[in-house]
């Protein structure tokens, strides 16, 4: 039998119930063999294009489907690669990536490729094109010259050797991360030590201990569901100072250090800029974002830090002061949360732990699923006969209620693990969009890293970790109600600092009493979660927000220090970062602590030059809200206007065409300050 039909990725096998992908059928030897294969048949056609004395023309240029296989192949490499992957399958991303990078740099710099596309670029009036299908080839086209299609042959060589080392830094920066922090394993043997710590975050270190054979002990990871409690809880302050430490120093002067990489990633982006005429990676990047320029992120960042600095410093004095009644002189990093965990009890009466029994797991996932209902008429069937890459994830069939259209699959994937790196995202392991013939369906996914199940009791989630679901989500309601005709241009496929609307958006619908009636519900007692609990927890919504926005800003800032000048310079990184923080330094700095050599969202990710798009997404997220507000939470006019306007539409037109659409204006660029109290 060949190796083609012997590789589920190469037979072109679906599971016959929805197309959906066979996971349970691949194995980390099926990858390689499947990219080269996919591989080969897209270079065939791509130099069967290049070589048909056909005249270009959209359909024969733009919308003729290649690369369908490798679209495939790559696709689920890369997803699983980031939740589901043990050393052996890792150690495949460097190689996949430079073939991949190799194959790029042959098409997108082909000069009779661009010589054909400009061609039907310049035609494109003849053709009576549709405004989707000028909006792609605009898009198409700039993404060659983006790609350096008018560079000279001596400066394509060139660029071609940056993408081509990029392409191997990318990997090699994630795994360091992942490496450091499956690391930090610290079993603590005296329950002594956890004084403080909720009940449920002992229960979870417990349960890992005696998964990990150390029965009878308490084991922690560098997983947010299992160092939080410990900042904001542990009355051991040493025990508080380790976690705060090892959190801040992974991929940083250790085994896996990634300060080398960093700079290298840097200096090849700055480079790669240059050679394509911009000024720095920032403006190369920006010019596809709604904010269009360094400038205006510039400005953008310092208005939120005039308006938080003051507010955050006076949050940090009142903190300090219950710190010195405590005997400590000077606070630090690993104090912070602990003591506004204390100050928030003390000034609205209520413990954030109290709300965990309200927030099972389970029942939270039935929240989101009403709450879609409600909104766009959305119903979700869980299909347990579906293949599944583990056996944490739940597969759900989507349609829609009033007449049972197919709107495709969506993956749920809460619980952390050691081949899942951390946070949470969503991802699509296929677009909607016309491809193989047909318009088709997407399979989207949302991934967490939340708080598990214990041996005794099931997942119940902080509110944070409730707020991350709806907003995950709100990324999948952007894949799942995508209506275009072309892939390239689904949802979420959109400007960066618009794609955080729909799920910002969604974290508005959390603390809605009429949103917790359908799902917050105590897990022994059945009991609706008490109003006057939840009318504090509202109360206290713009607590800290002085310090949060602070910290959001700083993070803009790095990510803006490191891509929007000449990296070339920077020989120290603690240093360089310490100098561009300095302006938000609330506390003091902690030596061996580090953010960029972890800060894989700007080095491994989407947002280098991005990452102010959550406070800009903030922004449109709190002025749609307020829409809703005004009709009402789950007004089905309101919804369906959101959904045509936004949440269908992809990148088919400007992301503020879109919203002008929506609200009817332009966003009020104060709507996020007064909604985190820091303006009246």
């Amino acid at each position: 039998m060949s190796e083609q039909n012997k590789n589920p990725l190469m037979t072109g096998e679906r599971y016959s119930k929805f197309e959906a992908i066979p996971f349970d059928k691949f194995k980390t030897e099926h990858f390689m063999p499947a990219i080269d294969w996919a591989l080969e048949i897209a270079r065939k056609e791509f130099n069967d294009y290049i070589a048909s004395p056909e005249t270009p023309n959209f359909a024969n240029t733009i919308e003729a489907e290649s690369g369908v296989e490798l679209d495939y192949v790559t696709g689920i490499y890369f997803n699983l690669l980031s939740c589901n992957a043990d050393p052996e399958f890792s150690a495949l991303a460097g190689e996949i990536s430079q073939k991949l990078a190799e194959f790029g740099n042959e098409t997108t710099m082909n000069p009779k490729m661009f010589e054909k596309l400009k061609y039907v670029f310049d035609h494109q009036i003849e053709e009576n094109l549709n405004p989707e299908q000028t909006r792609l080839l605009e898009k198409v086209y700039k993404s060659f010259i983006r790609n350096g299609a008018l560079l000279p042959e001596d400066k394509k060589k060139e660029l071609m050797k940056i993408n081509m080392e990029m392409s191997k830094l990318g990997p090699q920066f994630s795994q360091n991360v992942l490496n450091s922090t499956n690391k930090f394993e610290y079993i603590i043997e005296d329950e002594a030590e956890l004084e403080g710590l909720p009940a449920n975050a002992k229960a979870q270190a417990a349960y890992v201990a005696k998964q990990k054979g150390h029965a009878g002990k308490w084991l922690f990871l560098l997983q947010p569901s299992m160092f939080m409690p410990i900042l904001q809880y542990a009355k051991n302050r040493e025990l508080r100072e380790k976690f705060s430490k090892a959190w801040g120093s992974r991929a940083f002067r250790d085994d896996f250090d990634n300060q080398e990489i960093v700079k290298q990633i840097a200096k090849l982006k700055y480079k790669r800029a240059r050679l394509l005429g911009y000024e720095t990676h920032s403006h190369f990047t920006l010019e596809e974002r709604m904010a269009e320029n360094p400038q205006t992120v510039q400005e953008f960042l310092d208005k939120i830090l005039d308006v938080a600095l003051p507010a955050a410093k006076k949050e940090i004095q009142e903190l300090e002061e219950m710190a010195k009644a405590d005997g400590i002189d000077q606070l630090m990093a690993w104090d912070v949360s602990y003591y506004a965990e204390i100050l928030k009890k003390k000034k609205f009466d209520f413990d954030s732990e109290e709300l965990r029994p309200y927030f099972k797991a389970e029942n939270v996932i039935d929240g989101i699923f009403t709450v879609a209902n409600k909104l766009y008429d959305l119903k979700f069937t869980e299909h347990n006969d579906l293949p599944k890459y583990h056996e944490d994830v739940r597969v759900f069939e989507v349609t829609q209620e009033e007449d049972g259209r197919y709107m495709g699959l969506l993956y749920i994937d809460l619980y952390p693990r050691d081949t899942k790196r951390a946070g949470a995202w969503m991802t699509g392991y296929r677009s909607q969009g016309f491809q193989e013939g047909e318009v088709k369906r997407p399979f989207i996914s949302i991934v967490g890293s939340l708080t598990p199940p214990s041996e005794d009791k099931p997942s119940l989630l902080s509110l944070d970790e409730v707020t991350t679901i709806f907003h995950e989500f709100g990324h999948a309601l952007h894949g799942l109600l995508s209506d275009v005709h072309y892939k390239t241009l689904a949802s979420p496929n959109v400007y960066w600092d618009f794609v955080e609307l729909p799920s910002q958006v969604m974290e508005n619908w959390v603390l809605e009493m009429d949103t917790l009636k359908l799902f917050a519900h105590h897990y022994e007692s059945g009991q609706l979660i008490p109003e006057e609990l939840v009318n504090k927890v509202k109360k206290a919504e713009t607590f800290n927000k002085g310090n949060f926005n602070v910290r959001q800003v700083s993070l803009g800032l790095i990510d803006m220090a490191w891509h929007a000048t000449d990296p070339s310079t920077v020989e120290d990184v603690a240093k360089f970062e310490a100098e561009v923080t300095e302006r938000t330094r609330l506390i003091p700095r902690v030596d061996g602590v580090n953010t960029s050599c972890s800060f894989s969202h700007i080095f491994h990710g989407g947002y280098s030059s991005g990452y102010y798009s959550y406070k800009w997404a903030e922004v449109l997220d709190a002025d749609a809200f307020s829409k809703f507000k005004e009709d009402g939470i789950f007004n089905k006019e309101t919804a369906k206007s959101f959904r045509e306007n936004i949440l269908a539409k992809g990148n088919s037109e400007h992301p503020m065409d879109l919203f002008i659409k929506f609200r009817g204006r332009k966003p009020d660029p104060d709507a996020m300050l007064r909604r985190d109290g820091l303006i009246k």
